[in-house]
């Protein structure tokens, strides 16, 4: 990992591309389950989550953040032939879905892996897959917008 990855500019970078994937992919993926009438819930739910009684929504777009930073931690480690696309969503299935399957969901007495029932299972690699894409794209089109060169300057008129 080089210093680069540390610092503060770049994890910061990172923490709102996480946090925009969540606003426009996570959100997105969860509209489309609803919609299909996979799942009962539509997308930016506003019920208020403790123990500050911020929006679920935005609660899921700070955690999102959060992953952000553990993506710039992890992104030098991912092997530079594998698409960003791909690696994004390879991302969001093994980090935030294995995390909630096997760490969240016993923590708040749910069943481990949505109880191994297959629908369950999906709908979460299916968010969070999409989440995972949104973040890697997001990350690298900002990467690549801040890390441009500057203009040579105007000449004296």
């Amino acid at each position: 990992m080089t210093d680069a990855a540390l610092s503060p500019r770049n994890l910061a970078l990172h923490f709102a591309c996480g946090f925009l994937a969540v606003l426009l992919f996570h959100q997105a993926a969860i509209f489309l389950l609803n919609i299909s009438g996979i799942i009962p819930n539509g997308p930016y739910q506003t019920r208020p989550i403790p123990p500050f009684g911020v929006p679920a929504f935005l609660n899921q777009a700070f955690w999102g953040g959060v992953w952000g930073i553990v993506y710039a931690l992890v992104r030098s480690r991912i092997p530079a032939a594998l698409p960003v696309a791909l690696a994004g969503f390879l991302f969001g299935i093994v980090g935030p879905t294995f995390f909630g399957w096997f760490v969240l969901a016993p923590l708040r007495g749910q069943p481990v892996a949505g109880g191994f029932q297959l629908s369950n299972m999906l709908r979460g690699i299916f968010i969070n897959g999409s989440y995972g894409l949104g973040l890697a794209l997001i990350a690298h089109a900002a990467r690549s917008f801040v890390t441009r060169p500057e203009p040579p300057p105007l000449p004296d008129a």
